[in-house]
Parts: C-alpha cells; sequence; structure tokens
C-alpha cells in the first residue's frame, strides 16, 4: 500500500478491490470455522459423559483463541494501512509488526499451557517471589 499510495492517480478501484478480496478470503474462512465448530459443539452435547465433553471444549478453547488472535490482529493492521490516510507511518509499521510476531508467539503459549509441566513453569516464572 505505501507503494500504491505514492502513485499519483486514483487508487480507489485498487483499494476496494483490496478490500473485498480480503474479506472474501477472511470471510470464508470464519464460515468455514464456525460451521466446523457448530458440528464439533453438537457432538459434544450428545456425549455421554461430562469428561469427554469437557475433554473436547478443552481442546476447542485454544484453537479460538489463536483464530481470533490472528484473524482481529490482520483485519486492524489491514484496515489501517488501507484507510488510515491520517495515522503516521510508524503507527502502520508498528501494526504490520504487531500482526507478524504476536500471534506466531501466542501459539505455543495457548497451546502448550495445557500442559501441566509448561503451565507449572510459566506460574514459577511470573509469580516468582
Amino acid at each position: 500500500m505505501a507503494v500504491v499510495k505514492l502513485a499519483d492517480a486514483d487508487i480507489r478501484v485498487n483499494s476496494i478491490w483490496g478490500l473485498f478480496v480480503a474479506f472474501s478470503i477472511v470471510g470464508s474462512d470464519l464460515i468455514f470455522i464456525l460451521l466446523s465448530y457448530i458440528m464439533i459443539f453438537n457432538v459434544i452435547f450428545h456425549l455421554p459423559s461430562t469428561d469427554a465433553r469437557l475433554k473436547v471444549f478443552n481442546t476447542c478453547i485454544p484453537h479460538i483463541c489463536v483464530f481470533l488472535s490472528l484473524y482481529s490482529m490482520g483485519i486492524f493492521s489491514f484496515l489501517s494501512h488501507r484507510s488510515g490516510r491520517k495515522i503516521p507511518p510508524y503507527i502502520h509499521i508498528i501494526f504490520s509488526d504487531f500482526y507478524l510476531l504476536v500471534p506466531p508467539m501466542l501459539n505455543p503459549l495457548v497451546y502448550g499451557i495445557k500442559a501441566n509441566l509448561i503451565r507449572e513453569e510459566i506460574w514459577r516464572i511470573l509469580w516468582k517471589h
């Protein structure tokens, strides 16, 4: 977008097309993810035991957290580049860096927090006296 903004021409078609493509990709991803979780939650309510329900539910929660962190930062960064004309360039760079760094850094924490050894080590590091 930085190079496109340097052009001395009307870039509305580029912006509209870019927004359409971005929202159609993210929208189709979210629709398929939502449908799959609806099917999973439908299976959860038909499981015979509470332990089985909790196990399936505890598996789904990290996936939802990772998807939300990735897509929320991606949409925010994308929209700030497309429509944030009054936002300083260094803020755009910070948003892009957050989008590229934070979700991959959260993945091991979100998925690893379920392991007792990792959870206890994180707890010990954070609450060390």
